[in-house]
């Protein structure tokens, strides 16, 4: 019965697949998802399993995404911006001794950013310090984050941009150097290599994103991932109610003694199940969504591939104006994952940002700005405590002249060559 099902699903999809965007016709979006067939039969598969909550397409995803990431441990979560609640609130468990984040601990960002990279600092009841970028490839500047420390510095939290890796392995030696936590938001970067090495592994703990603009999507959705056992273990409880218990959803006594364990003020063998060791939250995400994940992730290489060649034609096809826009740089010894194209518009080309957003859009071009641009200037951090680390003179820069376009693998060197056309007629007709 399944295997029809399956087939009625796959003639379903055939009959109403997406259709291919027409540059100069059709909107070109920024980002986007890219589904088949199969995507939808690994969806409507867990959902004939009827177990719905977190199941076998999970263990299965989080196993395979571990070994794609290079880390021993994967934990699935309902989106990126739980993950980063979950990977930064791991760093505050009594588990840790001394180690452990407190309230008014600062923790070192990039102000060009988005939000939820810095939230969880915020919601967690420690301070952000904010430093600028660099101008070239929009990434932390990692002498700015040295010079910026303090002595209540005790950890890092950065994101990699637009899947340019930053220069983690820089950044990680510094935090070694000050015995500082290191948090690696990968959630733009899914798939990018700094030295060899996935993004994801130069941190203590690390987190990705598979929203429907990102690499790869489960709809909403997100992971943590670590090496550190300890770590895994303590994000588990706070992804899981807080509970101390490490039982899988539907199992029962994996530790063989459950009915044992003895806590102060608690009844000697009170069910472990119910022992709660941190103020923790439900953000564990349906065995839907991970079936999704579970497909996608086998298109994963072949998406990035896609990715990179639509930005190096781009970049090809402008990199002679390069006085009038500016195109990013890749981190040195780096091997990007592109989540988009950023231009960054220069003193030589007349008008505003603006303007070349209006003429991108009105010609069918979709357009971002660098996420939130400088976080110290949007209301939601008017009011909440800070520390300014050094200028943010190119934050501001990024803020004001900079816009991305998309290079998501639904499109082509067709597209890139539409999109180029446009760009370099808004060049000519406004030169200096």
């Amino acid at each position: 019965m399944r295997e029809k099902i399956f087939s009625d699903v796959r003639s379903y999809f055939m009959a109403n697949k997406p259709k291919r965007i027409i540059p100069g016709v059709d909107y070109i979006p920024a980002a986007g998802k890219v589904v088949d067939e199969e995507d939808l039969v690994n969806v409507v598969d867990a959902a004939l399993d009827m177990w719905f909550t977190t199941g076998r397409f999970a263990k299965d995803f989080e196993a395979s995404f571990s070994r794609f990431m290079e880390q021993d441990y994967c934990l699935l979560v309902n989106s990126g911006s739980s993950a980063n609640l979950v990977a930064f609130s791991t760093l505050t468990s009594p588990a840790l001794g001394e180690r452990r984040l407190r309230a008014g601990d600062e923790v070192l960002t990039v102000a060009a950013g988005f939000p939820t990279t810095v939230n969880p600092i915020v919601q967690n009841g420690c301070v952000p310090v904010f430093v600028d970028v660099d101008q070239e490839t929009h990434q932390v500047d990692v002498d700015l984050l040295k010079r910026a420390c303090g002595p209540k510095t005790k950890a890092v939290m950065i994101a990699h941009t637009l899947g340019n890796p930053f220069d983690a392995q820089k950044v990680r030696r510094v935090c070694d150097e000050m015995n500082l936590w290191f948090v690696e938001d990968c959630c733009d970067a899914v798939g990018a290599r700094l030295n060899g090495a996935s993004v994801g592994t130069f941190g203590h703990i690390a987190t990705a994103s598979f929203y429907p603009a990102h690499h790869i999507t489960m709809g909403e959705g997100g992971a943590v991932l670590t090496s550190d056992r300890r770590l895994k273990k303590i994000a588990e409880s706070f992804r899981d109610w807080g509970r101390d218990c490490w039982c899988p959803t539907g199992k029962d006594n994996t530790c063989g003694k459950r009915f044992d364990h003895e806590f102060p003020e608690m009844p000697p063998g009170y069910d472990h199940k119910y022992i709660y060791s941190h103020v923790g939250y439900n953000l564990k995400l349906t065995d839907m969504q991970a079936a999704l994940g579970l497909s996608q992730l086998k298109k994963l290489p072949d998406f990035i591939i896609k990715r990179n060649s639509n930005f190096a034609y781009l970049k090809q096809r402008l990199s002679a104006h390069d006085n009038f826009l500016g195109l990013a740089s890749p981190t040195s010894n780096s091997e990007p994952s592109w989540f988009g194209f950023p231009l960054l518009c220069r003193p030589a080309l007349m008008g505003s940002r603006a303007d070349f957003v209006r003429h991108l859009e009105q010609r069918k071009i979709g357009t971002r700005l660098l996420f939130a641009g400088n976080l110290l200037k949007q209301p939601l951090y008017r009011d909440v405590p800070k520390r300014i680390g050094s200028s943010l003179v190119n934050t501001d820069n990024v803020m004001e002249n900079l816009v991305w376009v998309g290079v998501y693998p639904a499109l082509d060197h067709e597209h890139m060559d539409y999109i180029a056309d446009v760009i370099l007629d808004y060049i000519e007709r406004n030169r200096r």
